[in-house]
C-alpha cells in the first residue's frame, strides 16, 4: 500500500466520530446489510465476502493472500526449535524493509514435546546458565516464553528467528511498549513447588532488538495474577492490564519511571463511579448496560500485589472494583484503548470495552475529569463475533479481533470493527484443527497483518489491498 493510500484510509477512519453517542447497537441483526455466509455475517461490506482457499486453510477477501512461516518444530538460527502454542505478538521496526516480531508461546508446564529444547529436552544444555526463569522438578527449564522473528516485508520472507525468553509459563498475550520492547504475560498464578521452583503470574520485558535470550526479570510491582495482556498509553506511560478469569478486575500500573518498569509503581483497579462492585457482563446481574453506554470511573490502590493467596481480584472487588468476564486482548489506539471480555454478554459471545483516559490520568487531579469506560460492542450473535481474544488497532483506526472458540461447528475468524462499531469479517480459519487466531498486529507501514494460528503453531503474514475497505 502506498503512503498516500494509507493516509487516505487513515483520514477516512478518523473522520468517524470518536464520541460515545455514535456507537451502534450490534445486537440488532436486522441491520445486517450484506456479506451473508455459512459462518459469518457482515454489517458492512468491509473487504467483501471471503473467498474459499484452494489449500483449505485460510479464507480471505478477494485480492488478499497469506504466507505461513516460523512453524512449530523448525530449527531456528540459534539451534533451538520453534516452540508451539503461538499466542500474543507485536511488530516493531527493525531495519530497511525489515520488522521484528516478538511472539509468545502459551506452553503450560504439563505440555511436553513442543518446547524449544526438543522432545526430550536434548537441546537444553545449549542454554547459558541463568537465562531460564524457572525449572521443572527434574531441573529442565520450563518451555514457556518468547521467540523473536526478523521478517522482510518487501520480500515476504523470514530472515531469521531465535529464542528470546524462556523458563516462564503459559505466556499468553502481553503488549508492546513505546520504547520498543514486548511485555510478555504469564496467564497463570502457580506458586513455587507446584510446577517449578519459582512463583508465576508475572510480566517480563523483552527488547525487540535482542538477538539472544534475555535474563528474565519478573516485574513484580505489576502484580501477580493470571495476566493476559498489557497496553501502555504513550502519553502518560501508564500500563493497563487485563486478567483472564471469569471474575477478573481491570488494572492500571502507574510506573515510578516509565522507561524502567522494574523500578516499581502503583497498581490500581478500576471502579465504575456510582456503581461500586459492578458486574459488567450483562448476564449475572448487577450493572445492565447497552452498547454505546459509558460511565466515569475511579481507581483504587491495591496492596500486597505479589498476592501469595492469588486473591488480588477478590480484594479489589471487595473495595468496589468492577468485575469483568475474562478480560483478554487489549490494545492502545488514538488516545483510547480497547479490551476484550471473551465470555461477556447475554449469550456469552463476548464484549469489547473501550476506555478513554481522562486529561489528568494518574495524577492527584484524576477524579476531577475522570476516564470513561464504555461497552463498545456486545453483539449477542456468534455470526458477528464470538469469543474475541487478542485485539489490535490498525494504523487507520480499525480494530482487528481474533476469535478463540474451539468448536466442532463454529469456525474461528478475524473480525474488523470500525470506530463506530460496525462489524465486517476479514479472515476465516478453515483448517481441520480449527485453531484460535492470536497475536494479530500490523507492520509499522501498514502493509502487512501478522497473526498466529495457535494449535497449528504457525505465524502468517497477510497482504492485500488495504485501501479497498467499504463501510
Amino acid at each position: 500500500m502506498s503512503a498516500l493510500s494509507r493516509r487516505r484510509l487513515l483520514s477516512s477512519a478518523l473522520a468517524v466520530s470518536t464520541g460515545f453517542s455514535g456507537i451502534t447497537q450490534l445486537a440488532h441483526a436486522h441491520r445486517i446489510t450484506e456479506g451473508a455466509a455459512d459462518t459469518y455475517v457482515n454489517e458492512i461490506a468491509g473487504y467483501g465476502p471471503l473467498v474459499k482457499d484452494p489449500a483449505g486453510l485460510i479464507d480471505l477477501p478477494e485480492g488478499f493472500s497469506y504466507h505461513i512461516f516460523s512453524r512449530q518444530g523448525e530449527e531456528m538460527n540459534d539451534g533451538f526449535l520453534v516452540p508451539g502454542m503461538h499466542d500474543g505478538m507485536a511488530c516493531f521496526p527493525y531495519a530497511k524493509n525489515k520488522v521484528a516480531l516478538v511472539r509468545n508461546h502459551e506452553i503450560k508446564p504439563a505440555r511436553t514435546g513442543i518446547g524449544p529444547f526438543g522432545p526430550n529436552n536434548e537441546r537444553a544444555d545449549r542454554l547459558k546458565s541463568g537465562l531460564a526463569y524457572a525449572s521443572a522438578p527434574d531441573g529442565t527449564p520450563l518451555h514457556g516464553g518468547t521467540t523473536t522473528l526478523i521478517y522482510d516485508i518487501q520480500k515476504r520472507e523470514l530472515v531469521r528467528h531465535h529464542l528470546s525468553l524462556t523458563g516462564t509459563s503459559t505466556n499468553c498475550a502481553g503488549g508492546p511498549t513505546p520504547w520498543g520492547s514486548w511485555l510478555s504475560c504469564e496467564e497463570t498464578s502457580d506458586r513455587a513447588g507446584e510446577i517449578s521452583d519459582k512463583n508465576h503470574g508475572y510480566v517480563f520485558e523483552v527488547p525487540s532488538k535482542s538477538r539472544r535470550p534475555v535474563k528474565p526479570r519478573p516485574l513484580k510491582a505489576m502484580g501477580r495474577f493470571d495476566h493476559e495482556a498489557v497496553a501502555i498509553d504513550p502519553k502518560t506511560g501508564i500500563a493497563y492490564m487485563t486478567e483472564d478469569t471469569g471474575d477478573s478486575a481491570f488494572y492500571r500500573f502507574i510506573p515510578n519511571d516509565r522507561r524502567r518498569l522494574h523500578k516499581g509503581g502503583r497498581l490500581q483497579a478500576l471502579v465504575i463511579r456510582d456503581h461500586p462492585h459492578a458486574l459488567t457482563d450483562n448476564r449475572t446481574g448487577g450493572l445492565i448496560w447497552q452498547a454505546g453506554q459509558a460511565f466515569n470511573v475511579d481507581w483504587i490502590d491495591l496492596d500486597e500485589v505479589d498476592s501469595p493467596n492469588n486473591d488480588l481480584r477478590h480484594r479489589a472487588h471487595a473495595k468496589g472494583a468492577a468485575q469483568f468476564a475474562r478480560g483478554e486482548g487489549i490494545w492502545f489506539g488514538e488516545g483510547e484503548l480497547y479490551f476484550a471480555c471473551t465470555s461477556g454478554g447475554v449469550h456469552q459471545n463476548g464484549q469489547l470495552m473501550r476506555y478513554v483516559p481522562g486529561p489528568y490520568e494518574g495524577t492527584e487531579h484524576d477524579a476531577t475529569l475522570s476516564g470513561k469506560l464504555q461497552l463498545f460492542a456486545e453483539p449477542n450473535n456468534d455470526l458477528l463475533f464470538d469469543y474475541i481474544d487478542n485485539v489490535t488497532v490498525a494504523p487507520w483506526g480499525h480494530i482487528y479481533a481474533c476469535e478463540d472458540r474451539y468448536s466442532d461447528t463454529l469456525k474461528n475468524h478475524i473480525r474488523i470493527l470500525t470506530r463506530d462499531g460496525k462489524v465486517a469479517t476479514f479472515a476465516r480459519n478453515t483448517d481441520v484443527k480449527n485453531s484460535e487466531w492470536a497475536g494479530a498486529c500490523f507492520s509499522p507501514d501498514g502493509s502487512t497483518l501478522f497473526a498466529n494460528l495457535q494449535a497449528n503453531g504457525w505465524t502468517v503474514a497477510i497482504t492485500g489491498p488495504w485501501d479497498r475497505f467499504r463501510a
